[in-house]
């Protein structure tokens, strides 16, 4: 299933950081892409896409660190 929003933090209300599919990042000149977890590296990877649809990897959360996964669910 695809990773539509991860949120990293100890207090998912109050005190934790989210990241959303489509979200702007740095001053809106890239945009989150894809959220994957990836087994090989026991965590969770964020892309960012620029203006001219080039990826980068942006943040790496190991899987040892409080995350709360959202699903993209079609129905």
């Amino acid at each position: 299933m695809q990773v539509r929003k991860i949120s990293i933090g100890s207090d998912y209300k109050s005190d934790s950081m989210n990241y959303t599919i489509g979200q702007k990042a740095f001053n809106g000149k890239y945009t989150i892409h894809l959220i994957e977890h990836s087994v090989t590296s026991k965590g969770y990877k964020i892309y960012v896409e620029n203006d001219n649809e080039e990826v980068f990897l942006w943040k790496f959360f190991n899987d040892n660190m409080p995350i709360s996964i959202e699903y993209n669910i079609d129905f």
